[in-house]
């Protein structure tokens, strides 16, 4: 198959029960019909729920609420955006 922009060979990769072809020329992305809308939805999935806090447990004696040395930041992660979780190995 060949890229409609470029006409580099395109790739078909299969994230998460999409496939998506992507050019090794150009980089771009091609999507077939309703891919866009599936990536939407798990888009919307991945972020709607969020994780609960943590329980608060024993100080002992550290610093600043118990978080010891990790500077506060601690249990703190980016959250990706869909895309990067496609692309992820």
């Amino acid at each position: 198959m060949q890229c409609p922009k470029c006409r580099g060979n395109m790739r078909t990769y299969e994230r998460n029960g999409v496939h998506i072809e992507q050019c090794d020329n150009c980089r771009g992305i091609f999507l077939d019909y309703g891919e866009l809308e599936t990536l939407t939805r798990m888009e919307t999935q991945y972020h709607a729920a969020p994780p609960p806090p943590p329980a608060p447990g024993p100080a002992w004696g550290a610093p600043h609420g118990g978080h010891g040395g990790h500077g506060g930041h601690y249990g703190h992660h980016r959250q990706r955006s869909w895309v990067g979780m496609l692309f992820s190995t």
